[in-house]
């Protein structure tokens, strides 16, 4: 390895080596300096000593430039810093124990692992929770290390300054909540269920979030260090001079870094995905063993989730609450107090729509739990949890893959995901950098206003249309008005928002993402544009090679792509070239594939990931034996509809939730939705057993007596009954009766 650079202690009489402790004239936090320690000892039986030219501070957000050669007074070894417990304990502490453990994987499993791993017995590791993202392209970063691209002021890519992300959303993406169209095909359920897909695959871990008080100044992206450059902090937003919510030079949108993994074969920084890549219901059970322990009801055998203790919705269940002193939601309604709801996802209080979905899951699981145990009153609650997270896995993946993935690809869903031909080891399912970013497409189909319908669905006078702003994070309104009846009311009538290039992003989400909660509204395009520089994913063009697909490098020629000449120049008027368009951006912007909602670039993304999880899944409900035949019959005809019938007291539904639907004419009651039938998960118990094979020995019994009836009677006729008499000696053996 490359040496550890030390300033110059002339040049910087701060700066000292101080025998086991390295000082910087930095503001950098311990756990941002065990995070790069922690990769340099993860080859401990080196001795050469490692590079700190660029070193990059996660949790305080900062990354520096290179310190100046000038400044370099000596090279010493790293191994003279911290003695092996040292090391083991800062291991510890920055997760790296976690990522690197050995993995053990317990032969002909039934079950897969709440962490996902030995999904693959050669490669235990793939798709497992908290570990890297799989690349489709090299990452590109500023330094090649791990700064985002527009770091450093000046540096020109291809020619042309990067703009600021918040200027991209505010001149291409920014629509007002009123200036919408509605989709005249698919309902508001689609865009529902498609966060279920994001939330199942992709939650970045972010890095230590810097406190400023009671205000959000950040000195806008430059750090001044005494001695050394000016620093750049890429884990904030700055606002463009021009921009309406410009208040101070020193007034940023704050952001934090996405953590990286611990990598001993390289530096270059790549991000954790907190969960499993696979569509696991992971959102109802959680993604790491602690947490799916917390979440299940242990004060019986029933293998039941554990519910909240002080509320239910008119009797129903509630997600229970999360156990924290100052719990984020209660600042949404103070007076109220209500706390968050907790789920297998920590997301899930986010948004009602996101949080009325978790809680349905959580009741068909115990719905599911007590059905199975009525069918096996043997099973013990081990054997019932397991069962029915297996059924609602097998649920989460049907649904995409059957109902939703079709109205995404449209014309082109066999080119990308074909027929299933079974699991195949040598695909990796991991989930792709890319495609977490490309992912956050479903933002675009998000409606500015939740509506709670009535049992008749129409708008409730208790509980009238509330701005979306107003329902992140206030799990007091379920608890308080009305529970999830209304809201899945409203999922299921109300239309989705249509992407258009002129309608791309509400207000709601470009302006006011977790406004009540937090110093200042977020901009949540900007923050999927940025996260994609933080994550070193390349430029548009660089995803359309990749995919087979034509390269603008003009204005005429993107104009072609977008089919927009007036978008093109907005596009070539803030990058410069096409080379350098945020992937989120881009893929977003361009036209629709024939019966789809995504253009050619996504479609590309999504499909090659869509496919990788499946095939790679060992698990994958139609790989033979992790069903019987008779089962996966059963399940194939599971349905949205039918969870809500059975878990709500909703009485009316579509038959397809998620294309449009008008009430009451396009509705049928419940009693006309076909219901999953567990009876072939029916098995014999023990006693059963052996009531059968006591019946079986009653009739052995009373044909002996019969047979040595005949026997007798022969052996007088025979003269021999030396054989017959063995005969009767061991049938007497067996079935233990008087002979």
């Amino acid at each position: 390895m490359p040496p550890l650079v030390v300033p110059n202690t002339k040049s910087s009489p701060r700066a000292t080596r101080n025998l086991g402790t390295l000082t910087i004239n930095m503001k950098v936090s311990v756990a941002a300096l065990a995070l790069f320690l922690i990769s340099a000892f993860s080859s401990q039986a080196s001795s050469a000593p490692v590079a700190l030219d660029v070193m990059t501070v996660c949790c305080s957000g900062y990354a520096t430039r290179p310190i100046p050669r000038s400044h370099v007074k000596e090279y010493f070894y790293t191994s003279n810093l911290l003695d092996g417990e040292q090391k083991a304990t800062i291991s510890k502490a920055t997760g790296c124990t976690y990522q690197n453990h050995p993995i053990k994987c317990t032969e002909n499993s039934t079950y897969r692992t709440i962490a996902g791993e030995c999904n693959n017995r050669k490669h235990p590791h793939l798709g497992a929770s908290n570990h890297g993202f799989a690349r489709l392209l090299p990452a590109e970063y500023e330094d090649g290390i791990s700064l985002p691209k527009g770091v450093t002021e000046g540096k020109l890519y291809n020619g042309f300054l990067l703009p600021l992300v918040r200027n991209v959303s505010s001149k291409i993406v920014h629509t007002a909540n009123e200036n919408i169209t509605h989709d005249q095909e698919l309902s508001l359920f689609f865009m529902q269920w498609g966060s279920e897909p994001e939330k199942l695959l992709v939650h970045f871990r972010v890095c230590c979030q810097m406190r400023w008080e009671a205000t959000p100044q950040c000195f806008c992206g430059t750090l001044h260090l005494p001695q050394y450059q000016s620093v750049q902090i890429p884990g904030y937003l700055e606002f463009p001079p021009d921009d309406p919510r410009f208040q101070s030079s020193n007034i940023c949108m704050p952001l934090t870094r996405s953590a990286p993994v611990c990598n001993p074969r390289t530096f270059i920084r790549e991000q954790i995905n907190a969960i499993t890549s696979f569509l696991d219901a992971s959102m109802v059970y959680g993604s790491e063993v602690p947490l799916a322990r917390y979440l299940r009801n242990r004060t019986n055998q029933l293998g039941l989730m554990a519910v909240n203790q002080k509320f239910t919705d008119a009797g129903l269940e509630l997600l229970p609450f999360e156990n924290k002193t100052k719990s984020i939601c209660t600042f949404t309604n103070k007076t109220a107090n209500i706390p968050c709801f907790k789920a297998g996802d920590a997301r899930a209080p986010e948004n009602l729509g996101l949080t009325a979905l978790h809680t349905l899951f959580l009741r068909e699981h115990n719905r599911l739990a007590a059905e199975l145990k009525k069918l096996n009153y043997h099973w013990d609650g081990e054997k019932l949890y397991q069962e029915a997270r297996k059924i609602i896995g097998a649920m989460t993946q049907i649904i995409t893959y059957r109902d939703y993935l079709p109205r995404v690809f449209g014309d082109e869903k066999e080119k990308w995901v074909p027929l299933y031909s079974g699991y195949n080891e040598s695909v990796d399912p991991t989930v792709t950098n890319v495609f977490s970013l490309a992912f956050r497409f479903g933002h675009s189909v998000v409606q500015p206003f939740v509506s709670r319908l009535n049992e008749d669905f129409q708008p409730s006078s208790s509980y009238p249309c509330v701005p979306l702003h107003l329902t992140f994070c206030a799990s007091w309104r379920i608890v308080m008005e009305g529970g999830i009846d209304p809201l899945l009311r409203g999922l299921l009538v109300d239309h989705a928002k249509l992407m258009k290039q002129s309608q791309m992003v509400v207000v709601e989400l470009q302006e006011r993402l977790f406004e009540q909660k937090g110093v200042m509204g977020l901009d949540l395009p900007a923050i999927n544009m940025q996260r994609g520089r933080d994550h070193g994913l390349p430029g548009y063009n660089a995803w359309r090679r990749f995919c087979g697909l034509s390269e603008p490098h003009n204005l005429d020629e993107l104009s072609h792509v977008l089919g927009n000449q007036s978008l093109a120049k907005k596009f070539l008027d803030l990058y410069g070239t096409p080379d350098n368009i945020d992937i989120w951006i881009g893929a977003l912007a361009e036209p629709f594939v024939p019966k789809g909602r995504v253009g050619p670039l996504l479609a590309c993304i999504f499909g090659v990931q869509f496919r990788n999880l499946r095939d790679g899944d060992r698990f994958w409900w139609e790989n033979p034996g992790v069903f019987t035949l008779q089962q996966r019959r059963a399940l194939s005809i599971v349905s949205l509809s039918r969870v809500i019938c059975d878990n709500t007291r909703i009485r009316m539904v579509p038959r397809d939730v998620l294309k449009v639907n008008s009430y009451p004419w396009d509705f049928v009651n419940c009693s006309k939705i076909d219901s999953l039938d567990l009876s072939s998960w029916k098995e014999e118990s023990h006693s059963a057993l052996e009531a059968s094979d006591a019946q079986l020995l009653s009739d052995l019994s009373a044909f002996v007596l019969a047979l040595r009836a005949s026997i007798y009677k022969y052996c007088i006729i025979l003269k021999g009954c030396v054989t017959l008499q063995i005969v009767l000696r061991r049938l007497k053996q067996y079935a233990q009766i008087e002979v």
